[in-house]
């Protein structure tokens, strides 16, 4: 399920180790513990790959149990998963492997609520840019775990064209044109308001974001577009007020919070020696 994200958590050690786990080494290489991963609140599972990439990449011998699968929804106080074998492989890896799991689960957690708030409708959640740095593609599978979906991953695979790129380019239609001219990659038009929306229209996109506009200026940019290119609604949208603007008739919305307000999931890992 992780393809085609690449499960590399070297830098991640490399950046809570350093030389050493000089707090671990007080421990002999020999005692074996046993230990359970709880979380305190109810959630969505992500990035088990992870966890288990930072235990295998310390010592491949680690003994891991799920118990909960990927992208399934556990209760508060519910068990994880279970580990064993060293003890200072587990002390060592344990806030590494925490911090993505609490982290991922975080990101798939608010999809799901994002994705059932749209249920039932024709519209799609899309995630964003605002990711948290040296995050993104693993934010962007945890998005998809909880359900909703992924934007262009970066500035390569894709062309969001703003505000400062049409005051550059003279126009929209300039702006559209020369993208269409360099690229063969969808392009995206943002615009602020109705007057913007009939000169996208009329340079056809693959798709016009209606940033910020207001109800009754969303309804009448749907009447005005009679399907005939794709509507992405974003800005100031929550889940208090996210289904109607579902139920309006654009095909996607984009929410920035999915990734760059998130609060990580309270687990807590609990070790025993083996005696």
């Amino acid at each position: 399920m992780t393809d085609p994200y690449i499960v590399d958590v070297s830098a991640y050690l490399k950046e809570d180790i350093g030389s050493g786990d000089i707090t671990a080494n007080i421990i002999p290489e020999t005692v074996q513990a046993e230990a359970v991963v709880i979380t305190r609140e109810a959630m969505v599972l992500c990035g088990q790959a992870w966890f288990d990439a930072v235990f295998r990449y310390l010592n491949a011998d680690i003994n891991i149990l799920w118990l909960v699968h990927e992208s399934e929804a556990a209760s508060a106080g519910s068990t994880l998963c279970k580990l064993s074998g060293s003890a200072r492989t587990l002390l060592t890896g344990e806030r590494t492997a925490l911090n993505l799991l609490q982290t991922l689960s975080a990101t798939a957690t608010i999809a799901k609520k994002y994705a059932d708030a749209v249920a039932g409708t024709d519209c799609k959640v899309l995630d964003t840019r605002k990711t948290i740095p040296g995050l993104r593609k693993i934010q962007k599978y945890a998005i998809a775990c909880g359900g909703c979906h992924n934007h262009r991953m970066g500035l390569y695979d894709g062309v969001l064209i703003k505000e400062n790129h049409i005051i550059a380019a003279g126009s929209i239609a300039n702006a559209v044109q020369i993208a269409r001219q360099q690229s063969s990659v969808p392009v995206e038009v943002e615009v602020e308001s109705l007057q913007e929306f009939q000169e996208a229209i009329a340079a056809r996109p693959d798709r016009i974001m209606l940033d910020n506009f207001t109800l009754d200026d969303m309804r009448a940019a749907v009447v005005m577009n009679h399907n005939a290119i794709e509507l992405e609604a974003s800005g100031n949208i929550n889940l208090e007020n996210i289904r109607p603007i579902a139920e309006m008739g654009v095909d996607y919305i984009s929410i920035g919070a999915l990734t760059k307000n998130i609060r990580a999931i309270d687990l807590s890992m609990r070790i025993n020696l083996v005696h």
